[in-house]
C-alpha cells in the first residue's frame, strides 16, 4: 500500500486540492492525505469548498512541544519542519502502509508513478537533485543559489518502510525541531541542507536523476516539454512524472516563478500549456477564496521577535513588550 501526503495551511488548500485531483486521475490506488498545518474550527469557512480528501490536522499527530516550534518558525519554516513528524506518525500508526511519498502542494502528477514504486522495491529512500547539468548563463538562480538552498529539492521525497528509513525519519525530526530555518548566512534553508546527509548516513538512498521528476524552473534549462497523444514528455521521449510549480503566483500569471529570471513564457512556449492548465485548476479549486486565510499557528512578526529575544535575555514577555514599545 502506498500513501501520498502533502502539507499546507488553509491558504494553500487550492494547491493541495489540485495535487489530489491529479493523483486521483493518474494513481487512483494510492491513498492521499492533506496534512493541515492550521486549524479549521477557528475560521469561518465555507465547507462546501473544502477538498474531498482526507485532512489530518497537525494537532492530531502529537508533535512534542509543537507550541515551541510555532514560536520559532514562520509559515514556510513551520510547514516544512513538521514534514518528518508526519512521516513518523504514518510509520507508527499505519502498519498497512509500505511506501510513503511526500509532495509539496504546488505539484501536479502527470503519470502513473510505477517507476517510483519500482525503485522503492530496491531502495529505502528516494530523493531528486535540483539540476543534473550546469547552468551556462548569468541568470538567477545560479549554481551558487543551489549550493545555498540545497543540492536536493525536498518538495519530493519517498521512503519504503524499513529500519534505515525509520532511523532517517527519527534523525530528521530531531534536526528540524529547532533548525528548520531560512537563515542562509548560517547555512540553513529549512530542511534541504539536512537532507543532503541522507546518502551519507543511511543505506540504499537513491538520488534519482529521472528527467521527468520534479520538473520546475530550476531545471527547465535542461528539459523541454511536449504533448503527444495527450501525454506529456520531457526531451521528446521521457514521460513527465510530476511538475513542480514552485514560485508561481496566480496574481502574476505572466511569470513562471517569483524566484528566478531565467525562464519566461516568451522564450519557452513549450511550457505555456502546462501553466495554463495549472492556473485554471487553481481557479476551479477556489484559489481566490483560500489564499487570504491566515494560519492560526503563526504569530505576528513582532510577537515572534519578542519570543526570540526573551530566550536570550530571560525577561518576562510583558516586560520585553514594554521595552519594544518605549
Amino acid at each position: 500500500m502506498t500513501l501520498i501526503f502533502t502539507l499546507c495551511s488553509v491558504n494553500y488548500l487550492a494547491q493541495a486540492h489540485t495535487l489530489g485531483d491529479s493523483l486521483r486521475e493518474q494513481n487512483p490506488d494510492f491513498e492521499y492525505i492533506i496534512g493541515l498545518v492550521d486549524k479549521l474550527d477557528t475560521k469561518d469557512i465555507d465547507k462546501s469548498k473544502l477538498p474531498d480528501y482526507q485532512l489530518l490536522e497537525v494537532d492530531k499527530i502529537n508533535i512534542p512541544d509543537f507550541a515551541g516550534m510555532c514560536d520559532r518558525y514562520d509559515i514556510t519554516e513551520l510547514n516544512t519542519a513538521v514534514k518528518p513528524y508526519y512521516f513518523d506518525y504514518f510509520l507508527k500508526n499505519r502498519p498497512d502502509i509500505t511506501n510513503i511519498i511526500y509532495f509539496d502542494p504546488d505539484i501536479i502528477v502527470f503519470d502513473k508513478l510505477s517507476h517510483l514504486t519500482s525503485n522503492l522495491v530496491e531502495y529505502n529512500i528516494v530523493v531528486t537533485p535540483h539540476i543534473t547539468t550546469p547552468y551556462n548563463d548569468d541568470k538567477w538562480q545560479n549554481e551558487e543559489d543551489v549550493v545555498n538552498t540545497g543540492v536536493f529539492n525536498f518538495g519530493f521525497v519517498a521512503i519504503k518502510r524499513s529500519e534505515s528509513a525509520a532511523r532517517m525519519i527519527d534523525w530528521w525530526c530531531k534536526k528540524l525541531y529547532e533548525e528548520c530555518k531560512i537563515d542562509l548566512c548560517n547555512g540553513l534553508f529549512v530542511d534541504q541542507h539536512w537532507a543532503e546527509f541522507f546518502p551519507a548516513f543511511f543505506e540504499k538512498v537513491l538520488i534519482d536523476k529521472h528527467l521527468g521528476y520534479n520538473v520546475a524552473y530550476w531545471n527547465l534549462h535542461e528539459r523541454v516539454c511536449s504533448l503527444k497523444n495527450e501525454k506529456w514528455f520531457i526531451n521528446e521521449n521521457i514521460r513527465l512524472q510530476f511538475f513542480h510549480y514552485s514560485g508561481y503566483l496566480i496574481a502574476k500569471p505572466q511569470e513562471v516563478s517569483k524566484y528566478q529570471n531565467r525562464i519566461d513564457f516568451e522564450h519557452r512556449p513549450d511550457i505555456v500549456p502546462l501553466f495554463e492548465l495549472y492556473k485554471n485548476k487553481l481557479l476551479t479549486n477556489n484559489e481566490l477564496y483560500w489564499k487570504n486565510f491566515k494560519c492560526d499557528y503563526i504569530k505576528p512578526k513582532k510577537v515572534k521577535r519578542l519570543v526570540r529575544v526573551r530566550k536570550y535575555l530571560k525577561l518576562p514577555l510583558e516586560k520585553l513588550a514594554q521595552i519594544f514599545e518605549s
